[in-house]
């Protein structure tokens, strides 16, 4: 474990975007307490530029505070992203655990499940399922887990025959111990790492995933996120830029700061890997 930190604390952009990511948290938690008012509240004109009173990031064409907006919406905008992401980790893992464990018919028919999913483009997939379903956060937590769990699934199964066949795991089988013990307690937690690299990988991607289905108009017209106000800006981005400009950059440096921890979690779980590429 001091290993692990020590390797991560050596990666200067992996702490820049800790950093980052622990300030966007602070915000989304403190949301409440910098921005009394609520961010549905009409709060000054429409089309307020920024700096002005009272609206330090400008207004939306509702009169709407776009700084209130966005700390308030990343409220949603991580829950939603997280959520999603540990749905199709669990997902992923399960699937992959269990073809890359027994192998033979099992995986066949399994991964021929995940190729399934993998010859839909993932986002036209998502788009159909909300346009089904009517778009609610749970219906965009859904579509976004679909389509995020079979990579993940592959990984895991080719960790999972990678070790199956290593002398820990035929000693565990010799003493007797089940299958869902040996997946449990023996495989799965020497194959966490790819794991936990590709979970921060796929909470970025889950971010926006859902900026994009707002911006289509097919987030849940309830919930003030980051893709929510870019997506009601739409039809007015000449005219205000600000509404568009802003979120649009919390979403894109949120993201960069999730890639520079997954690379910086890589380098320190896989220290082999890392001293190659700088070799």
């Amino acid at each position: 474990m001091n290993d692990f930190f020590h390797a991560f604390s050596r990666h200067k952009g992996g702490i820049i975007g800790l950093i980052v990511l622990a300030l966007v948290a602070a915000m989304a938690i403190c949301a409440g307490w910098l921005f009394p008012d609520s961010p549905w509240d009409i709060i000054n004109a429409p089309y307020m530029p920024p700096l002005s009173d009272d609206a330090l990031l400008g207004t939306d064409t509702l009169g709407r505070d776009i700084a209130t907006g966005i700390a308030y919406g990343a409220r949603v905008t991580l829950v939603l992203a997280v959520v999603s992401t540990a749905v199709s980790i669990l997902v992923g893992i399960t699937v992959g655990a269990v073809a890359g464990f027994y192998g033979g018919k099992v995986d066949q028919v399994i991964v021929g499940f995940i190729e399934l999913f993998q010859t839909i483009p993932g986002f036209f997939l998502a788009v159909v399922l909300v346009a089904i379903l009517t778009p609610t956060i749970g219906t965009v937590i859904l579509a976004i887990a679909l389509v995020s769990w079979p990579p993940l699934a592959r990984l895991v199964r080719a960790e999972f025959m990678s070790m199956k066949h290593r002398e820990f795991v035929q000693a565990a089988v010799l003493s007797g111990q089940s299958n869902t013990r040996i997946i449990l307690t023996q495989i799965l937690p020497n194959s966490l790492s790819p794991v936990i690299v590709s979970g921060s990988l796929m909470v970025a991607s889950a971010i926006l995933l859902e900026s994009a289905l707002s911006f289509l108009g097919l987030g849940d017209p309830n919930a003030m996120t980051w893709g929510y106000i870019i997506g009601a800006s739409r039809s007015v981005l000449r005219d205000a830029w600000w509404m568009s400009v802003f979120p649009g950059v919390a979403i894109l440096v949120t993201v960069l700061a999730l890639n520079l921890v997954g690379e910086a979690l890589n380098d320190a779980l896989n220290p082999k890997l890392a001293r190659k590429r700088t070799s």
